[in-house]
């Protein structure tokens, strides 16, 4: 499966580069990223794509007719791809996870289709690990997103903890951002733990793999908690030291009901 689940990755970074990286304006990223679901549509449909990124769409379309892979999902992380392009405000938690149908969870529903995962429960899983995954990243980033003007807490826990959008691109940490950083933090790790019965029930390999990536999303929480949730000022990080914990919590998980 490393090659499918390769061209998906090389999809996905190269569409997320064009969104994000370089000196572009608004305008011209949406412009490339228009012309690169106009080579999704005319590779997944059996026609030579063009010759600006034809690499990422040949590959794509070889595996795709291999495992017939789903255009949905596809075409959805492009959608959120020009959503982080245009950088709209998320005045609810319910609005941010609707971003997160576009941005995270794609990537679980496509990797558990090349497993001939399918079950609505399995489905409802991968998407809880995905949101948590991506939401996890965000209280990750905070002090990396705001000084960039991406900003991703809802307006409304915002306005319950009294932190301004200033308050959180400013670099400064305060009781009442960490008091922020903790909500966000709970709600992140909770939608984690419905999720992760999962990755007791993929077969093989891949449920290894899930167990860390479910253990890596806790420990980075974890790590923010010990932080005291000081994220505006300090980027917490997992590295090779955390290898032995993740492995040992990961063989742990094989012994609890899925």
């Amino acid at each position: 499966l490393r090659p499918a689940v390769m061209a998906i990755y090389h999809f996905a970074r190269t569409a997320d580069d064009i969104a994000d990286e370089g000196d572009a304006t608004p305008e011209q990223r949406l412009a490339m990223l228009a012309a690169y679901r106009d080579d999704l549509v005319r590779s997944l449909a059996g026609h030579a794509p063009s010759t600006r990124w034809q690499a990422v769409f040949e590959a794509l379309a070889r595996r795709s007719r291999e495992f017939d892979l789903p255009a949905a999902p596809l075409h959805a992380l492009l959608d959120a791809f020009e959503q982080d392009v245009r950088n709209p405000p998320y005045p609810t938690r319910a609005t941010l996870l609707d971003y997160c149908t576009r941005s995270a969870n794609p990537v679980g529903r496509l990797l558990l289709h090349l497993y001939g995962i399918s079950d609505t429960r399995s489905l409802q899983q991968a998407d809880a690990i995905c949101s948590a995954l991506q939401l996890i990243n965000f209280w990750q980033d905070l002090g990396v997103d705001g000084p960039r003007g991406r900003h991703y807490v809802p307006q409304a826990d915002q306005l319950a903890h009294g932190v301004t959008v200033a308050d959180l691109a400013s670099g400064h940490d305060s009781p009442a951002s960490r008091r922020l950083v903790q909500d966000l933090c709970a709600w992140a790790g909770a939608l984690m733990h419905r999720g992760a019965p999962l990755a007791l029930r993929v077969p093989g390999r891949a449920g290894w793999e899930l167990r860390l990536v479910v253990q890596g999303g806790l420990r980075i929480l974890e790590k923010i908690a010990r932080m005291d949730h000081a994220v505006l000022s300090r980027r917490p990080t997992i590295g090779l030291a955390d290898a032995p914990l993740l492995l040992w919590r990961a063989w742990r998980m094989s012994w609890a009901t899925p």
